[in-house]
């Protein structure tokens, strides 16, 4: 069954873990100060336990990053995750800047409405950052928190602010050409179904409504810019997990929210790069399972 807001090219994946995630979507009403009609809202929700698990996805991607650590998690705990305003399968509102802080709004609206008990706040990525500016906004909502390979300290390169059309649209299409040509040729090479469907469920959302538009919206914001100076104000107790070989961010990052977080705990995630979530699941939803105190 292809849920009906969802791209046709569902329909191409071939991983028992993609079409089970395509599967679980689905998408509520969140009433936000942010526009006067309601903001359907793609989520997935599995599992159930006394402290939900809210997993947050990185930048131009979509909840189907989480497919294997989500169902993992969901063994022992309420899990839920939901593509960001903006991101994902979530509608894109005209009218909106798209932002750290309209996302900030919208995420605390969609917890209000289906989640309302504080939970353990897992951001990948840019997702990290959205937790830590989550966390640090609304404290008490926020139990623990868990940092992917977050983004915290790196910033976007200024000039990025300052794209004017049409060459703000060929940056980001740009994005999405890249993932195009990776597919034509894995395909071409007869990749394994692993890494085709990888880059498939990664295209999926650049398919939906407005994309164009809200990604040029985010990167002209400057993204999470603002947040370098906030990380040493973080309270909650936070778990650092790091692939040991990430390729993205490199891993001085790491090092330096091990430093500046007060109360903390790093994990180097072995043989792995920039998405443990993906690279090493189990691995994964073990450390953010674990009882132990940090």
């Amino acid at each position: 069954m292809v849920t009906p807001f969802l791209p046709a090219s569902v329909k191409a994946l071939t991983e028992p873990e993609s079409i089970h995630a395509v599967q679980s979507i689905r998408r509520c009403a969140v009433t936000t100060p942010l526009s006067p009609i309601p903001i359907q809202t793609a989520y997935v929700q599995q599992g159930q336990g006394e402290t939900p698990i809210l997993l947050l996805h990185g930048f131009d991607s979509s909840l189907l990053e989480f497919r294997y650590l989500l169902p993992r998690l969901a063994t022992q705990a309420e899990t839920w995750s939901v593509d960001l305003l903006g991101f994902g399968f979530t509608d894109r509102p005209s009218g909106i800047a798209f932002s750290p802080r309209t996302i900030q709004s919208h995420l605390y609206e969609f917890w209000k409405t289906m989640i309302g008990r504080p939970v353990v706040l897992v951001g990948a990525s840019m997702g990290g950052a959205a937790a830590i500016a989550f966390a640090l906004a609304y404290p008490s909502l926020v139990e623990r928190l868990v940092l992917i390979d977050s983004l915290g300290y790196t910033v976007a390169p200024p000039l990025v602010k300052f794209l004017f059309p049409p060459l703000d649209y060929w940056a980001v299409e740009y994005l999405r050409q890249r993932k195009l040509k990776a597919l034509e040729l894995s395909m071409a090479l007869g990749s394994e179904a692993k890494v085709i469907d990888l880059i498939r469920c990664s295209l999926l959302h650049t398919e939906m409504a407005g994309w164009h538009e809200a990604t040029i919206s985010f990167t002209k914001s400057g993204g999470y810019d603002f947040l370098a100076d906030q990380i040493c104000k973080i309270r909650q107790p936070t778990l650092i997990l790091w692939g040991e070989s990430d390729d993205v961010l490199g891993t001085a990052d790491a090092l330096r929210f091990r430093q500046d977080i007060p109360n903390n705990q790093l994990v180097w995630i072995r043989d792995c790069k920039h998405v443990p979530h993906i690279e090493q699941p189990e691995v994964t939803a073990r450390h953010i399972l674990s009882v132990e105190p940090i």
